[in-house]
């Protein structure tokens, strides 16, 4: 039995979900260890995605919270072509299934859907697939050590950026 259930997981994910909605990078970024991984693989082809994010295409890829910081820092100069104007995002996770991955470690798996909206062209976009989180328990708190997003419709129309997803 795993230390963490399904609907704890869940409200873990919202928690998170509703930050990069808001925009609130910092307590987001606290959610995170310092050595995680955030990565959405690209597609080799139409049914296998890449497996290696040091060695092969990746859509998004950032080892350790300390890269994650310097994209955060990048986002709130409005010097990135990504977020010189932020668009509007909500998120939405379910089929949160958690697996006890290990002594204070937790596999989850969801599905999510984010929709994003460009306020600059007037368009709006629905990104869907599938999150893999390792979560881990530090000095009582639950982090999150990874997070794989597998994106099912890459074909991507606007900005792809880490609060989009």
């Amino acid at each position: 039995m795993t230390s963490l259930t399904s609907a704890d997981a869940a409200t873990f994910l919202a928690r998170e979900a509703l930050h990069l909605d808001r925009l609130d990078f910092d307590p987001w970024l606290a959610l995170y260890t310092p050595d995680c991984l955030f990565w959405m693989p690209a597609w080799r082809d139409d049914g296998t995605q890449t497996e290696d994010p040091d060695r092969e295409l990746s859509l998004i890829f950032y080892r350790g919270r300390r890269n994650l910081e310097d994209r955060v820092q990048r986002i709130r100069s409005g010097f990135s072509v990504a977020s010189a104007v932020m668009p509007r995002v909500a998120h939405m996770i379910g089929n949160v299934v958690t697996q006890d991955a290990g002594e204070g470690t937790v596999r989850v798996d969801s599905s999510f859907l984010t929709n994003v909206h460009d306020v600059r062209t007037n368009k709006s976009h629905a990104y869907f697939g599938r999150y893999e989180h390792e979560l881990v328990l530090v000095d009582g708190e639950w982090k999150i050590a990874s997070k794989i997003i597998r994106l099912m419709n890459d074909v991507v129309p606007t900005m792809l950026d880490v609060y989009g997803v």
